[in-house]
């Protein structure tokens, strides 16, 4: 974009934006993992009680099968 003659300004905003979001990525890949361990044990507790089939449980299943394929991607 220096070659095209962009704003300096634009491109520092830029190289903010750019450096703040490499910052946030280690953090909500270190969320989303807390976020799929509570799942995960929310699920059990449901199970433990004898709740082993429902809506809800299902929601939970598939959205653990879901979160673990993002975190195994953002891993690799």
């Amino acid at each position: 974009m220096k070659e095209k003659g962009a704003d300096p300004y634009d491109l520092k905003q830029q190289k903010n934006v750019l450096a703040e979001s490499r910052m946030m990525i280690p953090d909500f890949h270190k969320r989303l993992k807390a976020t799929l361990v509570d799942l995960k044990g929310a699920l059990a507790e449901l199970e433990e009680s004898n709740e082993k089939e429902g809506p809800e449980i299902d929601d939970a299943r598939n959205t653990i099968a879901e979160v673990e394929k993002v975190v195994r991607t953002t891993e690799a």
